[in-house]
């Protein structure tokens, strides 16, 4: 963790956990030991829920052998994962304002862990559908958890250099994922992609339980039942209508994804109506009076394309190395290891450097090289040497840790504390919807495309694509802004 959030000093009694008081000076005090073992606490957790969701990945192959399942079968274990996703998320809002942190630590790990030990057992793939299922009800939890936790005990001025430690969470354990499941695939049965990560769950789980303490307070708000059954067709007809077009783009859209994905919009459109009703009275599932604050809509848009331009990337370059490069998983996963080490390493970096400088510049560079690194991916042929594809993936994973931290914490930093939660469950929402999106838009055009003029063709064109997409980022960077922590007391803005 950062030098920003380690300290011995201990906050005032009288102030709620983690609480920052003024020195003589005016400046914040450092955080108490606490606030940090909190923060690090779920920081842990989070890498290893976040690292569990891209572990699969290399395992469907094998699992369609051992399990006896077709393609599209065992693609449901990825699907089902980000649909739960898709659903859970919105109604985190509620669920951090309604249970104490304590609480709502043990919800997400004790779901995660039962999930991860149900899927080491499983005797079929039915089985090991519903152990996903259940993990991704904890992984869902967990990220939003984590902001709002960042949010309440940290001072405006460090949040940059806290949230560049999430990004080691959010950015190297879904990198790792493949590398990790292809050294234990060569060497083990699928099972002990879950027997490895259980016991770090359950010592997470464990240290939660032992150390965490509830921070903020608790809020008597009222579940709008009409709201969360809205979120399963809105967020998951969206989710899955873009994920079926994406798996399926060879033959192109079909009729289940269209219908889906025309559902998901109609139910959507339902769900903002009755939110900005619920709104007059308090009690919405999701506030989107967060949007009122522009900043953080510009935040959230600029995450948004970087996200289509990251899943998208995820999908197509490993596809582009072993389809055409004919390297193996493992070669592969190895081959985008350093990427991924790269976005996470730095962000404590430039969660520092964020603090001093603001986000303007950090965004700007990161949204330019973004944009540069997917265009000369949209030149690869089969003769580029494997060292320069590891050399351009670095510098768009760089690109991608020039954004992210500044655009987490400068969209949430304007925020009041009853819009914390609200704001990180709609940054959430929106990034697993947009990384769905950005799968299937750019795996369509790669299938369109090869299917007609080769499969090389087909990556010039979908790399081509999401440079076009990525422009918007440059124009979305340029108007950032650096924001200040809103000192206001809950209610106060609306």
């Amino acid at each position: 963790m950062s030098t920003d959030v380690s300290s011995n000093a201990h906050s005032d009694p009288a102030q709620p956990p983690g609480t920052q008081t003024q020195t003589a000076a005016g400046t914040p005090a450092k955080m108490s030991r606490e606030s940090v073992t909190i923060i690090v606490t779920l920081l842990v957790s989070t890498f290893v829920v976040i690292l569990n969701e891209t572990i699969m990945n290399v395992a469907l192959q094998r699992l369609m052998v051992d399990l006896g399942v077709d393609a599209p079968t065992v693609q449901w274990l990825s699907t089902g994962f980000m649909l739960t996703m898709a659903v859970v998320i919105p109604t985190t809002g509620f669920i951090l304002q309604r249970l104490s942190t304590r609480a709502v630590f043990m919800l997400a790990m004790g779901l995660f862990s039962g999930g991860t030990l149900l899927a080491s057992v499983a005797p079929g793939f039915e089985v090991l559908l519903l152990a996903r299922i259940v993990q991704a009800g904890g992984t869902a939890i967990m990220l939003p958890l984590l902001m709002t936790t960042i949010l309440t005990l940290v001072p405006a001025e460090r949040r940059g250099a806290v949230m560049g430690n999430v990004s080691i969470a959010i950015s190297v354990a879904p990198a790792m994922g493949p590398t990790v499941s292809g050294l234990i695939l060569e060497h083990f049965s699928w099972r002990f992609m879950f027997v490895f990560v259980l016991p770090i769950a359950l010592a997470a789980f464990a240290i939660g339980f032992r150390y965490l303490t509830n921070i903020g307070k608790t809020e008597k708000t009222r579940l709008d039942a009409l709201s969360v059954v809205l979120t399963v067709p809105a967020f998951g007809g969206l989710v899955y209508g873009l994920s079926q077009i994406g798996g399926g783009g060879q033959a192109g859209p079909g009729t289940p994804a269209v219908a889906a994905l025309a559902v998901g919009v109609v139910a959507l459109l339902a769900f903002v109506l009755r939110q900005l009703r619920l709104q007059k009275s308090d009690a919405p599932l999701l506030d989107l009076r967060a949007f009122n604050f522009r900043m953080f809509t510009v935040s959230v848009l600029l995450l948004v394309v970087a996200m289509v331009a990251l899943f998208g990337t995820v999908i197509l370059l490993p596809l582009y190395l072993q389809e055409i490069r004919g390297l193996k998983s493992l070669e592969t996963g190895l081959a985008l290891l350093p990427g991924g080490l790269a976005m996470g390493l730095l962000g404590p970096f430039i969660g520092r450097l964020f603090d001093k400088v603001g986000p303007l510049p950090l965004t700007v560079t990161g949204s330019v090289m973004m944009v540069l690194a997917l265009w000369q991916f949209s030149l690869l042929d089969a003769g580029t040497p494997v060292g320069w594809i590891i050399a351009l993936h670095v510098a768009l994973s760089l690109g991608l840790a020039l954004l992210f931290t500044p655009a987490f914490t400068t969209g949430l930093n304007p925020l009041p504390p009853h819009l914390y939660s609200h704001g990180s469950a709609i940054m959430s929402t929106l990034q697993q919807v947009a990384g769905a999106a950005g799968t299937a838009l750019l795996v369509s055009i790669y299938a369109v495309v090869a299917a007609g003029a080769g499969i090389v063709a087909g990556m010039h064109a979908a790399f081509l694509t999401a440079a076009v997409i990525a422009l918007a980022a440059v124009v979305l960077s340029a108007l950032m802004r650096k924001t200040a922590g809103a000192e206001q007391p809950a209610g106060a803005a609306h």
